[in-house]
């Protein structure tokens, strides 16, 4: 706390603002779209490599939450301010931290499969900025980020060497797909018979809960996005700019689109766990199976726009 105390003297308020957007890197919606992106337009092994970084960080993460159930800063010390607007993202207890763990993740994928210097140097400056943001706005202890960071650095180098070729790619893909499936499948039935003690807080284990259903259905969702690529689809990364700009932009439209419309849905029936298993099953093999169909769509609307200017 004294490294926290020692932060908190130094806010500004335009330190604040740029920490609170900096801290954003490392949610959830900004996970998502790195990955889509590089699994629609870069390719589907990197983009598996980050799916399975980020899945296996997640089930990680909450699984230590929930087993050691560490406070947030300001409920282990009541006389101690954070700044308010990370307020609303910092859910569920406090070790470790997720934003650290999905940003380090995530730019650790990156920056593990990128010929380009200059993109691993935004890596490195990402995968720090995160993390000290997570303190200086007070939701985080240097323990949570450190953590963290060393969870995502170890699964990162771990898992490459699954991903680092095609071959290596194609012959430990279903064996990693079937491990988080039942790492997920483990964390579920953890959370719903451990002998949690009385004093848990209530709002916190109803978040770790809801957590595991919905790893549940983000791990089933990839393993049968794979099983039918493999066997049906087997979709082209490939196109011009301009393809690859209406991919991205409408299928992460239309991915937010399900993911928030779902949200509504399921809320007016009730909210229950399994449906959040369902809602994110469903955004993962709409992301997996059936916005890929239309990818030879936007190969040929880039390669048209593409030669007419070149004649033009």
């Amino acid at each position: 706390m004294k490294f926290l105390y020692f932060l908190e003297g130094l806010r500004q308020p335009v330190a604040d603002v740029f920490f609170s957007l900096i801290t954003y890197l490392g949610d959830e919606t900004c996970f998502m779209a790195l990955a889509v992106i590089l699994f629609w337009c870069v390719s589907k092994r990197r983009g598996y490599f980050l799916f399975a970084v980020g899945f296996f960080g997640v089930v990680a993460n909450q699984f230590l939450k929930l087993l050691f159930r560490i406070p947030r800063p300001w409920d282990i010390d009541p006389k101690f301010t954070i700044v308010e607007s990370a307020r609303a993202a910092a859910t569920g207890y406090s070790f470790p931290s997720g934003h650290t763990q999905n940003i380090v993740g995530t730019m650790g994928v990156i920056a593990a499969t990128t010929r380009y210097r200059w993109v691993r140097v935004l890596c490195i400056i990402a995968a720090i900025l995160v993390p000290f943001s997570r303190m200086y706005l007070g939701v985080h202890t240097p323990l949570d980020v450190g953590v963290a960071f060393a969870i995502a650095v170890a699964l990162v180098i771990g898992l490459w060497f699954l991903f680092r070729d095609e071959v290596a790619f194609r012959s430990s893909i279903p064996y990693v797909l079937g491990a988080l499936v039942l790492c997920v499948v483990l964390y579920v039935v953890f959370v719903l018979v451990y002998p949690f003690p009385a004093d848990v807080d209530p709002e916190n284990l109803a978040h770790g809960v809801k957590n595991a259903f919905v790893m549940c259905g983000c791990a089933v969702g990839l393993l049968v996005s794979y099983i039918y690529d493999r066997k049906v689809l087997n979709f082209d990364t490939k196109a011009p700019f301009l393809g690859q700009l209406l991919k991205v932009v409408l299928g992460l439209a239309l991915l937010m689109g399900i993911r928030l419309g779902l949200s509504k849905l399921f809320e007016l029936l009730g909210g229950h766990n399994i449906l959040h298993a369902v809602r994110y099953f469903v955004m993962v093999v709409f992301a997996g199976c059936i916005w890929p169909h239309a990818f030879p769509l936007f190969a040929r609307i880039g390669a048209k726009k593409e030669k007419m200017l070149i004649e033009k």
